[in-house]
């Protein structure tokens, strides 16, 4: 797989040793795919500029006293976007297989929330007893929408096919999936009953298995500090709550990949330097 070097490499991390696919524990794919957003556009520019947005961060992590990037960060080059989301999802967990393959961690750049599907069908091939734990304004539980069930409004519909999920932050969704998660009595933690506490933490990490993917949907975030989102809802929740519960998760559980999704750049450098710092501290917990 082609891969993107200094200075254009998320971080801009200018040693080969610690950019090469080869000796490097992570590897960052970029999937700048949007065709099935409906309100707010721009999640296709996303994952550029997350990586733009990385290059301007401090590479030593005052929290965790250490250079996170020391651990291996291989950037790839943008996964070509096709058409159908079915299709889009088809290759991102083809590039996701030859990743895991590799024994590294994928750290998958979005765009839209759908492509979460293919790399948690990549990592489910390896790992029996994966779960799903995601980040989220929206319950996401359609099992349709505008006409294909592979809409970012149906992922958590299609990863629940997959493997077991928790939801955490939600505080948008139908009256249909409000039934669904009643009747079926799904794990999910809204955002008015946590965002001001940590009490909810060992409840989420208690109902994940050992492997655990990730999936952060970047309006989980409050607005004030994430308004580059297609649909930014209020009521979010604050990131020392998000890095701080991450940490413990990490800690806690093995995760074997995650994503950061959903960001669509409004010109707010603000936004995308939180999205490209939300991935450092997340390599930072892994390594």
């Amino acid at each position: 797989m082609e891969q993107i070097d200094y200075p254009d490499n998320y971080g801009a991390i200018d040693e080969k040793k610690f950019f090469d696919y080869d000796k490097s524990k992570f590897v960052i794919l970029p999937v700048a795919y949007e065709g099935t957003v409906t309100y707010g556009k721009g999640a296709s520019k996303g994952p550029s500029t997350i990586i733009k947005a990385s290059q301007n961060m401090e590479l030593y992590d005052e929290e965790l006293d250490k250079n996170n990037y020391e651990a291996g960060i291989c950037t790839l080059k943008e996964l070509e976007a096709v058409a159908s989301p079915e299709k889009m999802i088809d290759e991102v967990e083809k590039a996701g297989s030859e990743i895991i393959k590799d024994n590294k961690i994928p750290i998958m750049f979005g765009g839209e929330h759908s492509i979460s599907i293919g790399l948690v069908r990549a990592l489910k091939k390896k790992y029996n007893d994966l779960s799903v734990l995601q980040l989220d304004a929206h319950a996401d539980l359609r099992q349709e929408y505008e006409g294909t069930k592979f809409s970012h409004a149906c992922v958590m519909a299609r990863v629940r096919e997959i493997c077991p999920a928790v939801q955490i932050g939600i505080r948008s969704l139908s009256f249909e999936e409000s039934k669904v998660i009643k009747k079926d009595k799904l794990p999910i933690f809204w955002a008015k009953d946590i965002n001001n506490n940590e009490e909810w933490f060992d409840k989420v990490i208690d109902k994940l298995s050992d492997n655990v993917y990730i999936t952060i949907d970047l309006d989980v975030f409050d607005p004030s500090i994430m308004s580059a989102t297609g649909t930014p809802e209020p009521g979010g929740l604050n990131w020392y709550l998000v890095i701080k519960f991450l940490k413990e998760v990490c800690k806690k559980k093995k995760v074997v990949g995650f994503d950061v999704v959903e960001l669509a750049p409004s010109g707010d450098i603000s936004c995308d330097f939180l999205a490209a710092k939300l991935v450092y501290k997340m390599i930072g917990y892994l390594s």
